[in-house]
């Protein structure tokens, strides 16, 4: 752990009876935080490995071992602010295995229990991140929602469960008493628009925004709120997992039984569950399940692994805390602990200002991160995150390392709230924050940052595919004076370049020739590498064959732009706007003497029509396009490229590794996804093969 066992350790005593005192100490202070006031310090795996030390101790020392040792007890203690409830049967914890060997372990432990013999089916499932809650139903009609408090005696919320629409409160069929085990979340496209709604209302009234810090502890809280108004507002939703207790009901012999009739009486069930035969089956499914980690709108941090034969789980048994027919595999952890060096402002190619966080290195998500996105000014004010701080860090998947907050435990005493600047780090020029606006901005249009990224986005293989060139000879050509705008590029000082360090005449004549070949690039790629607001490739592709010549779009009415495909006025003012300024004008006939494309192919509007008006997405590597190309075919034939499967999608093309998440939304909404030979039919016929 990067900061409470980090502090333990460096500090702590290596008597192993003073160790295990600490980590009690601070076990016990963090349960309290997570399970009681839903305000963790710190994330789920820092807790996790002091659990982990604590354990080993006990384990190495066996006279330190006690039965009232955080290793030996389930979640906290229940707020006196709700009712009681004793659970019929213990909501029990799960072991945790961190790892394939400790998953192997698990099932080998299971086989000398029953002596020798392998269980023979296996029920794979998501470890959901929320809050578990047992529900009780008698003669079908929902009488209690708890908590799992201590695991023995929880809280009654059934006030606040009954807010939840995914919770039936009445159950057609049911048997006279049935309770179940589930988990309470929060989607993460909730948990966005519930913290966009608390800065707005912020902004409106005049006060720093609360933002909370991640759906699971934002889901725990909204369920224990006094207001079932409150809870109400969150938009909670519930997954059930485990059939509890059951009178009268049909007899069942296995876990996967139970979870079918469950859904089958109208609860809701994961449609991730899997019922497997081998633990080479667990393992793949469980590296699959962690493939797809970012691809679902709610977060999971782990898979369980249950026995499915009822029969075999009884005869398992339980220890103190745990069920040993059931393990939890913990993904690794996509949020850590680090100190906070500094914040400092990047200048974006657009001009916007955006803190970073300068951290201590941390490895999280796979990767050693040293720097960590603020996003912006009202982001670092609501977080109130310091130089100095030791702050929580996340990094998941590909997505951009963030820091989430400060552990106000570890907050230095003389530390101060970090002030926005006043002026942009690059060319001193003041930044400006439109009224009403998130972003803060350079608005020199000659900061030199802004010219390197203006020229890098044009020179990018998307745009102008300008082979030689790249960031770091950006950065050197406008340092030396040699480039102010992009069409500079088109009028370079060879003989200047060939004088640079590390240059040589085969790497400058290299670079000649790529910029002569990019003036040969369509229109479509022009108008994209000039980086007009609101126009992305699809955009730029559609302004191309729509007007068929830059002198048109330059000419075009705010009318015009918005009748394209797509546009609409917010997009149509836009480029209106750009195109109406005198140093765009200025700049487009620069480029026009350079002899770059201004108009669009001929072929693409002889091109017969068969996708006119639909939607073809097109995700992984094709054969025969590149990915530029399998899009200006569809754009060809009159239809639309979108990044992105919805409804209105006609057909999900798929090549060699295509997005998981594109696949199973296509799947999702019965979108016809189909392998490049029947794209190419489609672009022919304009039909799907039969």
């Amino acid at each position: 752990m990067a900061s409470d066992s980090a502090t333990d350790s460096a500090s702590g005593s290596t008597d192993p009876a003073e160790r295990v005192a600490e980590l009690r100490a601070a076990i016990a202070r963090h349960a309290s935080a997570y399970y009681e006031r839903d305000d963790p310090e710190i994330p789920d795996a820092d807790y996790d490995q002091l659990l982990r030390e604590l354990s080993d101790l006990e384990e190495a020392h066996p006279e330190l071992a006690t039965g009232t040792s955080p290793t030996q007890r389930v979640g906290g203690a229940p707020n006196v602010a709700f009712s009681p409830v004793t659970h019929t049967l213990a909501m029990m914890s799960l072991h945790n295995a961190f790892d394939i060997d400790e998953l192997q372990a698990w099932y080998a432990r299971m086989q000398r229990r029953l002596d020798g013999r392998a269980p023979e089916r296996f029920a794979v499932e998501l470890k959901l991140d929320g809050l578990a809650i047992s529900l009780r139903y008698e003669d079908g009609i929902l009488v209690q929602g708890a908590t799992r408090g201590d695991g023995r005696v929880g809280e009654d919320v059934t006030h606040n469960v009954r807010t939840i629409s995914d919770i039936p409160e009445r159950i057609v069929g049911a048997p006279p008493v049935l309770e179940v085990r589930g988990e309470v979340y929060m989607k993460l496209s909730s948990f966005k628009a519930f913290n966009d709604l608390q800065i707005a209302e912020a902004q409106a009234a005049g006060k720093e925004p609360k933002l909370y810090v991640n759906p699971r502890n934002t889901a725990a809280g909204s369920l224990r709120q006094i207001s079932a108004e409150v809870t109400a507002g969150r938009d909670l939703s519930f997954f059930c997992y485990q059939l509890s207790v059951v009178e009268g009901g049909p007899e069942l012999h296995t876990h996967s039984e139970s979870l079918l009739w469950l859904k089958s009486l109208g609860l809701p069930v994961n449609e991730h569950t899997r019922t497997l035969t081998t633990m080479h089956d667990v393992e793949a499914r469980v590296e699959e399940l962690d493939n797809m980690r970012h691809d679902l709108d709610y977060e999971f941090d782990g898979v369980v692994v249950k026995v499915d034969d009822l029969a075999v789980q009884a005869e398992l048994g339980a220890d103190a805390k745990a069920p040993r027919w059931a393990i939890a595999y913990k993904l690794p952890p996509e949020e850590c602990t680090t100190r906070l060096l500094d914040i400092s402002v990047s200048i974006g190619p657009s001009g916007q200002a955006t803190p970073f966080a300068e951290l201590e290195p941390v490895f999280v998500g796979g990767v050693t991160v040293g720097t960590a996105t603020l996003h912006n000014e009202d982001q670092v004010s609501a977080k109130d995150v310091r130089p100095g701080d030791t702050v929580i860090v996340r990094r998941a998947g590909d997505v951009i390392p963030e820091v989430v907050g400060p552990v106000l435990s570890e907050r230095p005493a003389d530390s101060v709230r970090w002030q926005f600047p006043k002026d942009c780090p690059v060319c001193h020029h003041p930044l400006v924050r439109d009224e009403g606006a998130a972003a803060t901005n350079c608005v020199n249009f000659g900061c030199p940052r802004q010219i390197r990224g203006r020229i890098e986005h044009f020179a990018g293989r998307t745009a102008m595919d300008i082979e030689f060139l790249g960031e770091k000879n950006v950065d050197r050509f406008v340092s030396a004076g040699l480039i102010e705008d992009v069409s500079d590029l088109y009028r370079l000082d060879f003989d200047s370049i060939l004088e640079m360090p590390g240059f040589q005449e085969k790497s400058v004549n290299n670079l000649r020739a790529a910029i002569e070949h990019s003036k040969s690039r369509p229109l479509g790629n022009l108008i994209f590498g000039l980086r007009i607001p609101e126009v992305g490739q699809v955009n730029a592709a559609l302004l191309a064959s729509s007007f068929r010549t830059m002198e048109r779009i330059m000419d075009a009415g705010v009318e015009d732009l918005a009748a394209v495909e797509g546009f609409g006025p917010v997009i149509a003012e836009a480029v209106h706007g750009w195109f109406a300024d005198p140093r765009a004008r200025a700049l487009i006939g620069r480029l026009a003497d350079a002899g770059l494309t201004m108009e669009a192919e001929a072929s693409d509007s002889t091109a017969e029509q068969t996708l006119e008006g639909v939607s073809v997405v097109v995700s992984g590597t094709l054969t025969g396009y590149s990915r530029d190309g399998a899009k200006e075919a569809i754009l060809a034939r009159g239809g639309k490229s979108p990044t992105s499967v919805s409804k209105s999608t006609l057909a999900l093309v798929v090549g060699a590794d295509p997005g998981a998440s594109k696949v199973n939304k296509a799947e999702a909404l019965e979108i016809p996804v189909i392998d490049e030979e029947a794209f190419v039919e489609l672009l022919e016929t304009g039909e799907l093969p039969r």
